[in-house]
């Protein structure tokens, strides 16, 4: 069989990109993989092996594209990281707020259609099946309702969808996807699912998928190469993987923890207040395109919300009026906290009671400060720290890096991170200020299965304490807290 990229022995030249043990890997052209791991296992480090990002001493990846004619690996391996799913790795003048702000668009702001148009003409294949397989695409993914959408103002899921598009149009050899169906509304996972599918079946593609939630790895996928303490194990067969995966424990959170976390005391400039959100008719439009129509929604103190609905329905936007990030957000009928919007208080005043994280924030997040530094930004309600906490402060952090199970890492920077490190730091950045109201927008993105389960018990065990008021929103119904009481869908509207 063809072995289109081979690695014997590998040892990077940089010692800050080595494994812990010379890396032994091959993928051959009767193979569709799945690499797998915990948080921080080295899968990203393998990865940039296999791309030739880290190169290696004495001996080279092996490459065998044909019946590719390029010789490249950029253009024989295509490659989607999780931090693409935000938006680039060359995106550095990304900030918070700026998918909802109309004042950033100009002449060269780029639109879905533009973007699509460049990666179908890069291709350099204007075959009737290459052009079948882009429709097929603009079906799958609605992109047809989106060709005119400016980048910024996409949604973490429309802009995932826009980064699988585009990969797929440049008829790559090899594909390698990073969690390619977190963020996906459950409709689009499975129909990415069934064209990844008919695609190895019709095309000569082989398809790694990097994934942190091992328990969904799609039915196409031939063999599993597991990587956990920087240590990449034998390849087996899907079959040999499942019937000896580690069930997902029960809890994670340790009772001393939980304990901790409930005897947490009271902050005493709390609000007590009855409806701690409260809309009215509330609509929000850009252009001709309607995000919100006449929505009217009240969340009473101490309810725990679900907030639902396909790509692009609103989700984020709404969850931008609640947290003031959005400019339309002081011309609509919005109280919070017994409050209403407008009616003096300043945008800090609001951020102070609220923990919050979301795609869009990891997306900001470029800075490379130390771990607890970007904990500790969370007290203070900015994506830098401007101000240095006292002692007791960083204590605060250090506790909740320990109930995240971040230990050890206070001192790392921000970027040297796994993606699911930066996630957890994300979230003890959203919980270190003890919020009364808790946004999570996709808290689990990017998290193995131990650290899903342990996120739900801090959701849960947080949840129990009086004047605390949960909303979340995630794409996978298993990934709700046990807590949930309250629900809302939102509908895309045409």
């Amino acid at each position: 069989m063809q072995e289109i990229i081979k690695i014997e022995n590998g040892v990077t030249r940089m010692p800050a990109w080595r494994m812990a043990e010379p890396v032994n890997y091959t993928l051959r052209d009767d193979e569709q993989q799945a690499i797998v791991g915990p948080n921080g296992g080295g899968k990203s480090m393998l990865i940039d092996i296999l791309v030739g990002r880290h190169p290696l001493l004495m001996r080279d990846v092996q490459y065998d594209f044909s019946p590719s004619t390029s010789p490249l690996v950029s253009d024989n391996i295509k490659y989607i990281t999780f931090r693409d799913a935000y938006g680039g790795d060359n995106d550095k003048s990304y900030y918070l707020q700026q998918r909802w702000n109309q004042m950033e668009i100009n002449e060269e702001t780029p639109t879905v259609g533009s973007k699509l148009d460049e990666a179908f003409l890069r291709s350099g294949e204007d075959s009737p099946r290459h052009r079948e397989l882009r429709d097929r695409l603009y079906k799958m993914f609605n992109i047809d309702k989106l060709l005119d959408k400016y980048i910024i103002l996409l949604s973490s899921g429309e802009l995932r969808k826009l980064k699988l598009t585009e990969a797929l149009l440049s008829a790559p050899r090899v594909l390698i996807m990073d969690n390619p169906f977190i963020g996906l509304d459950a409709e689009a996972r499975d129909q990415l699912k069934e064209l990844l599918k008919m695609l190895v079946g019709q095309q000569n593609l082989q398809i790694i998928l990097v994934l942190s939630k091992s328990d969904d790895i799609p039915d196409f996928i031939t063999h599993v190469v597991e990587v956990r303490s920087m240590k990449v194990m034998p390849k087996v067969t899907l079959e040999e993987y499942q019937a000896h995966r580690q069930p997902i424990p029960p809890h994670v959170l340790s009772e001393s923890k939980a304990q901790a976390i409930l005897d947490l005391p009271e902050r005493l400039k709390d609000y007590h207040a009855h409806d701690v959100v409260k809309m009215h008719n509330v609509r929000i439009q850009y252009g001709k395109r309607v995000i919100l129509k006449d929505l009217d929604w009240t969340v009473h103190n101490g309810e725990h919300w679900a907030l639902s609905g396909q790509n692009g329905a609103g989700k984020s936007t709404l969850l931008s009026l609640v947290c003031a990030d959005n400019p339309q957000s002081y011309a609509c009928d919005i109280c919070l906290f017994d409050q209403n919007r407008g009616s003096g208080e300043s945008i800090w005043d609001i951020k102070k009671h609220i923990g919050y994280v979301s795609p869009e924030m990891h997306r900001a997040y470029q800075r490379d400060l130390p771990a607890i530094r970007i904990v500790a930004s969370g007290l203070k309600d900015s994506v830098g720290l401007y101000v240095k906490p006292d002692e007791s402060e960083y204590d605060t952090c250090r506790f909740w890096m320990s109930v995240f199970g971040l230990e050890g890492l206070e001192e790392r920077t921000f970027l040297k991170l796994s993606s699911g490190q930066q996630r957890l730091v994300l979230l003890a950045r959203a919980f270190v200020k003890d919020p009364q109201l808790l946004i999570l927008d996709e808290p689990l993105h990017g998290l193995d299965n131990t650290n899903r389960r342990l996120v739900k018990d801090v959701i849960e065990t947080f949840c129990k304490r009086p004047n605390k008021t949960l909303i979340m929103v995630t794409h996978y119904e298993e990934e709700l807290p046990a807590c949930i009481d309250h629900r809302i869908r939102l509908i895309r509207h045409k």
